[in-house]
């Protein structure tokens, strides 16, 4: 059986999951450099309608994105390392009497010209059935994800997801009085995709292995992607006003944090909906940058598998938060995967 996007029935009989509880929900965000589950029952409280319990999840690195280059195909070792990794997940999944699910993969496949044969592929081997989908669905996917982390005031909100071959950027109007804390509530007006993640922003300038020597031309090349978007929203006249928070849902920043607390490992119960100041992150990615690489790879907060794209993960934060030098950030160690359950707890159209 092949399992995929909107599904609505049991997946497989547990032992230990199901009876008449509240539903269970699947969600998998295939990205260009992680392999996300996310598998979640809803438990709403009267204050958090949309509140939902984890039961389990995955992350890894799989690097599928890696090296596409010029022709734009995924290599055969990072599909086989996709694979191994989609695997792990079915398996978790066939623990579960799964309500609803979707399982979607983001800007390496929109980019592949060979994502409908790697998409065949896993739908074949691992019985799994992902769907490509847009910037503008991943876009509201992250922000449905993190909105209720957003503060009633200020009236406007700044998010941004640094991913692994794009950057989501949305400009939001915030209902201060929705209800629950609805993120259906708030309007999004206006979005905007970078063609730039961690990786490809990388790989444009030579390689993990030159980022530390093309910092600048990375920040610079982001700012001025950005700046038609600032200019057309007029978002650095109301962070001038104090109109504007800002909420970031990206690995990156979830490490930078980790980093300023100075945690022993990471951990996401104590980075998840903590704000801090700019500087304190700003003071976190310089620290990044005086590392040497054998140290970014040993620090227990960065490690093996983000320490090639740690650098170029700051230059696109660097970039961010000097054009727009919000004095508080809220971080979010959540987004798509978190969307897609909440979307699927919507009543069917």
């Amino acid at each position: 059986m092949v399992y995929g996007a909107h599904h609505s029935s049991s997946i497989a009989p547990s032992s230990h999951h199901g009876g008449g509880e509240q539903p269970i929900y699947a969600a998998l965000d295939l990205g260009t450099n992680n392999c996300r589950l996310l598998i979640a029952r809803h438990v709403p409280t009267a204050a958090q309608p949309y509140n939902i319990r984890v039961l389990d999840s995955f992350s890894r690195i799989v690097r599928l994105g890696e090296e596409m280059g010029a022709q734009k195909r995924l290599s055969e070792e990072a599909m086989e390392r996709t694979i191994r990794a989609l695997h792990n997940c079915k398996r978790k999944i066939e623990k579960f009497h799964i309500t609803r699910s979707r399982f979607v993969t983001t800007e390496a496949c929109r980019q592949a010209t060979n994502s409908e044969e790697f998409l065949a592929r896993v739908r074949r081997e691992v019985g799994i059935d992902i769907e490509i989908i847009p910037t503008s669905e991943e876009a509201k996917l992250a922000f449905v994800g993190c909105a209720m982390l957003m503060a009633p005031q200020p009236p406007y909100a700044l998010i941004f997801d640094i991913g692994g071959g794009s950057t989501e950027v949305l400009w939001v109007k915030i209902e201060a009085g929705a209800k629950g804390h609805s993120p259906f509530s708030h309007t999004v007006l206006d979005w905007f995709s970078l063609d730039r993640g961690v990786m490809n922003l990388s790989e444009a300038f030579g390689g993990h292995h030159m980022a530390d020597q093309y910092y600048t031309e990375m920040v610079d090349l982001v700012t001025r992607q950005l700046a038609d978007f600032n200019t057309r929203n007029q978002i650095s006249e109301a962070i001038a006003q104090g109109q504007v928070q800002m909420l970031s849902t990206s690995g990156t920043v979830t490490t930078l944090a980790a980093i300023h607390l100075d945690l022993p490992r990471y951990d996401r119960t104590r980075i998840d909906g903590l704000t801090l100041s700019r500087q304190e992150l700003v003071s976190a990615a310089q620290n990044v940058q005086k590392m040497r690489a054998s140290e970014r790879f040993a620090h227990p907060c960065i490690g093996s598998d983000r320490s090639d794209f740690i650098v170029s993960g700051c230059a696109l934060f660097d970039a961010v938060t000097t054009l727009w030098p919000v004095p508080h950030m809220t971080i979010a160690d959540r987004g798509v995967r978190e969307g897609i359950v909440i979307s699927l707890m919507q009543p069917a159209e």
